[in-house]
């Protein structure tokens, strides 16, 4: 004995929620292969525009420090390299790019009088 499930056709009200859930679904779906499209676009442009940048090279560079300074420590933050001075009991600290060897900034700390 065979029985089969009969599947009723849907009424007007239901196939028009079915239209309209397989709408939504279809602008979930397209969002989101937009989103994972602009996702890897932004990997691959940010990979490829740093292979393709040759790193400077820093050679033969001199940094002056004045009269009497101190180097009391050296370190590296991200790409900068920072030098803390004594300079006659004032600190000062200095930043350089690590690639480059540019200046990058200045701080200097005094006593209030």
């Amino acid at each position: 004995m065979t029985t089969e499930t009969a599947i009723p056709e849907p009424t007007p009200e239901q196939a028009a929620l079915f239209a309209r859930v397989r709408r939504m679904m279809l602008i979930a779906g397209l969002t989101t292969a937009l989103a994972i499209c602009a996702v890897l676009i932004a990997v691959g442009y940010r990979l490829f525009k740093s292979e393709g940048r040759a790193p400077e090279q820093a050679s033969g560079v001199t940094a002056t420090l004045p009269k009497g300074a101190r180097i009391v420590s050296t370190s590296v933050a991200g790409d900068r390299l920072v030098i803390t001075l004594d300079v006659a009991g004032v600190t000062e600290i200095r930043t350089f790019d690590a690639h480059t060897l540019r200046p990058a900034g200045r701080l200097k700390f005094a006593n209030e009088p």
